[in-house]
């Protein structure tokens, strides 16, 4: 008896197992090539899980069917019924090379359906419509701060004008005329000195006054180049050098008897010149070299106490350079000395007293073509001021270093150190 109900309760739970089973439609074609012969290869079916329309859960899987002499035969699990976004991408692969894939849409049929019956176009999906819901703000995480701290639009702001943030930290659109410069602060102006950067103007192919016949070797240009170093010239479209085929002086353009234009040449100039209206505009700016703080030391001997060192190539004739630092004595019991050099070369040696409590200096230091000539003055806090004035002969094409030392008179507990130092290029610049 027991043997009897024990079967009874294994049939209905096989019965229960067997109900919740989806139903299945079947595929059944025939596939063709083009040239009328029939299909042989691989079909691949791939799917994400979803859920069938019994409530079934489908697991994410693929299914490989042999293709021979065109037949397809295969048993699927509808998705027109299943969950929002059930479908089947389909791959056919024939001899490793013809591949193409689609994409299925399986309704539930007691009748075998065809491929074209369940091919859908790429992107569609089918199936039951997504739920939708809305989200509320506080329900993401972290939005609701990221929205307080966004700038919003304030009164001013405008669609098609350039973006600032005003004192409340909203955006507005930028006030002023379509042709000005807006600055850090958001405000606007007339661009140049008032309101924007400071920029030249620019000459671009501009054919030289003069007549082209072979004889003439001086040609006119409309304006100055400045700097003169600016200055492109084309003859038939090669580069000419200037200082070898010919030479500018002002608005005047002289070639060399080997290089004079031919009749029947091209000649065309391209250069910067100063503009009338912004007269600075091609005027190079200062470059600070270094600025920093050094280290101090409390020894009799000579010791580095900081360094700037200046690349190969960036001095040149007419370049001139401007070099300032201070140092301070700790302690009343011995005197120091500051010392500032030029690669091997010392220009400046000053000695304080045990009563200065600091040193500080201003060199000048002017490079032309046969050295460098060089200007300082050094005064402490009670040290009188002192001037000196010399010259050098460093090689300005390699690098070099500009090194400031310091010592004590004698070794013990007072130091000097170096505060601060700063190098500062001014690079040779022609008048516009």
């Amino acid at each position: 008896m027991f043997r009897i109900k024990r079967m009874a309760i294994l049939l209905v739970t096989a019965a229960g197992v067997a109900a919740a089973q989806p139903a299945l439609t079947t595929i059944q074609d025939v596939l063709y090539r083009a040239d009328g012969t029939r299909y042989n290869g691989t079909v691949n079916i791939r799917w994400n899980s979803f859920l069938a329309g019994n409530t079934t859960n489908v697991a994410t899987s693929n299914l490989t069917l042999l293709i021979v002499n065109g037949v397809l035969n295969v048993r699927l699990v509808p998705t027109t019924t299943a969950s929002a976004g059930a479908q089947y991408g389909v791959t056919y692969n024939s001899q490793g090379r013809n591949q193409f894939t689609e994409t299925w849409a399986v309704p539930p049929s007691s009748l075998a359906l065809r491929v074209r019956d369940v091919r859908i176009s790429s992107g569609s999906i089918v199936g039951p419509p997504p739920v939708i819901s809305p989200i509320q703000i506080g329900d993401v995480v972290g939005l609701t701060n990221a929205l307080n701290v966004r700038p919003t639009a304030g009164v001013g702001f405008a669609i098609g004008r350039t973006a600032v943030i005003n004192q409340a930290g909203q955006m507005e659109g930028a006030t002023g005329s379509l042709g000005d410069c807006v600055r850090v602060d958001g405000s606007s102006g007339t661009c140049g000195g008032g309101g924007g950067g400071i920029l030249p103007s620019y000459a671009d192919g501009e054919l030289p006054g003069g007549a082209i016949n072979g004889v003439n070797t001086a040609f006119s240009l409309s304006n100055a180049p400045s700097p003169a170093a600016s200055l492109d010239v084309y003859r038939n479209g090669l580069y000419m050098r200037q200082g070898v085929d010919y030479l500018v002086s002002g608005t005047v353009l002289t070639f060399f008897l080997g290089s004079v234009p031919q009749a029947g040449d091209i000649l065309s100039a391209s250069y910067r010149y100063a503009n009338p209206n912004n007269p600075l505009g091609t005027l190079t700016m200062p470059q600070v070299i270094c600025s920093n703080i050094g280290t101090s030391t409390g020894t009799a001997s000579l010791t580095q106490l900081g360094s700037c060192t200046i690349p190969a190539g960036l001095l040149g004739t007419g370049d001139r350079i401007e070099v300032r630092f201070q140092m301070a004595h700790t302690g009343a019991a011995a005197g120091f000395t500051g010392e500032v050099r030029l690669g091997a070369t010392p220009l400046l040696t000053r000695t304080a007293t045990a009563a200065d409590t600091a040193l500080a200096a201003r060199l000048g230091i002017g490079f032309h073509a046969a050295g460098q000539m060089w200007d300082a003055q050094s005064w402490g806090s009670a040290l009188a001021q002192a001037t000196a004035a010399g010259s050098v002969n460093e090689n300005a094409s390699a690098s070099l270093t500009i090194s400031f030392r310091g010592q004590m008179t004698a070794s013990g507990a007072d130091t000097v150190a170096l505060r601060n130092f700063t190098v500062v290029r001014y690079p040779a610049q022609s008048n516009p």
